[in-house]
């Protein structure tokens, strides 16, 4: 302060002047501050203020685009509705047409099906009456084939007892030996109940040619035996004897054959013994060989009605190789003849061919002659005078010389 006093006045003055000024200053810094703040205040309040409404006019304009847009939807809405209302319409009156349609395919292919279940149920029906009327007719047929087994049944046991006799069963066996032998050979080849020089009787006698000669056939077969063999009703020692006979029985039988019916300088050097059942025919074969080869050994044929039928084929065979042979000079003489005959229609077709040919030469000649007549008709018609020739015709005496010529 002493220092402030020690100062001159003018610069106190100056000191003082400038302190005011700053005091004012500081008073206007504080005043401008708060001014400013006021007038922030006021800019902050305007500046809300212009927000608020300027939200409120967004706010309003939002609305009023909201407004807008919602009627701009509600028309698209109505506008979408409106199609879609009528596209249903239309789709539900194609489906409507399409079901009726459908409705009235499905009834014409249901009227159809009916027709054709109608139809194949009339043929179903009808094939099944006709079935089962075969199926009656059938049953009939199996009826009756029933009372003819039965019958058949009776049949064969009136036969096993028919079989059950030697006598009764040689007679069996002779008429089936002549049933064979009948239809085969000829009358004249064969003879039944033939009896030979040693008072013995030959079922069946066959007249064959040198050097066969006479073949005694015996029909008598010993059946006993075999039959109690196959009885199954029998022990194995039985059925064993029975074997062992029937071993027997066939052998013996094969000894009298040869015995009775092999005559030397009367009948062949073999004779033959019918089996009229192939089942034992095949017995013998399969499981008694030694029976067989002492039958073969005997000169005696064992044969089945089968193997007769062999036989006797081959009988016809050498029969008709005889009968060739007997009459082969009459075949020869006939050749001759023929060949006489052929050589006279060779001579008389190479005289006719002679004559065609001549023929056909004097048919070309009398074509010549016709064309020229023809020729001289055409010049006397067209009255040309004689030696005068048209153009592109010959003279006459040119004509005439090809007359003389091919005449």
């Amino acid at each position: 302060m002493e220092e402030l006093l020690l100062l001159s006045p003018p610069l106190l003055a100056a000191l003082v002047l400038l302190a005011g000024i700053v005091v004012l200053l500081l008073c206007l810094l504080v005043g401008t501050r708060r001014g400013e703040r006021r007038l922030l205040k006021r800019i902050g309040e305007d500046l809300d203020r212009n927000a608020l409404d300027q939200h409120r006019e967004i706010l309003r304009d939002l609305h009023l685009g909201l407004d807008r847009q919602t009627d701009r939807i509600g028309e698209y809405a109505r506008a979408d509705r409106e199609l879609l209302q009528n596209g249903l319409a239309a789709a539900s009156m194609q489906l409507s047409r399409a079901i009726e349609a459908l409705t009235l395919g499905v009834e014409g292919q249901l009227r159809t099906l009916s027709g054709q279940v109608n139809t194949r149920l009339d043929e179903g029906l009808r094939k099944t009456n006709d079935t089962f009327a075969g199926i009656m007719a059938r049953l009939a047929a199996i009826d009756e084939a029933q009372k003819r087994i039965d019958g058949l049944g009776a049949s064969v046991m009136s036969l096993q007892e028919l079989l059950g006799d030697k006598r009764s069963r040689g007679a069996f066996g002779e008429v089936q030996l002549e049933a064979l032998v009948r239809n085969v050979l000829p009358p004249d080849a064969c003879a039944f109940q033939a009896t030979l020089p040693n008072g013995t009787r030959a079922d069946c006698l066959l007249e064959l040619p040198p050097p066969t000669g006479r073949v005694a056939i015996d029909a008598k077969f010993p059946l006993e035996n075999y039959r109690r063999m196959l009885d199954a009703s029998l022990s194995p020692p039985e059925r064993k004897a029975a074997l062992s006979a029937f071993r027997a029985d066939v052998r013996r039988h094969v000894d009298a054959i040869a015995d009775k019916y092999i005559l030397p300088g009367v009948t062949a050097d073999g004779a033959v013994m019918f089996l009229p059942a192939e089942a034992i025919f095949a017995e013998l074969h399969a499981a008694h060989g030694e029976i067989v080869a002492h039958a073969q050994a005997r000169r005696v044929w064992i044969v089945s009605p089968t193997t007769l039928m062999a036989v006797l084929n081959t009988a016809r065979a050498v029969l008709k190789d005889v009968e060739t042979r007997r009459h082969v000079h009459v075949i020869q003489d006939e050749l001759a003849r023929l060949a006489q005959d052929f050589q006279r229609f060779d001579a008389r077709m190479g005289a006719l061919a002679r004559h065609i040919e001549q023929a056909g030469r004097d048919v070309a000649e009398v074509h010549v002659s016709s064309r020229k007549i023809s020729a001289r008709f055409q010049r006397i018609e067209s009255a040309r005078p004689e030696g005068m020739a048209g153009e592109g015709e010959a003279p006459e005496a040119d004509a005439r010389a090809g007359d003389t010529a091919s005449g």
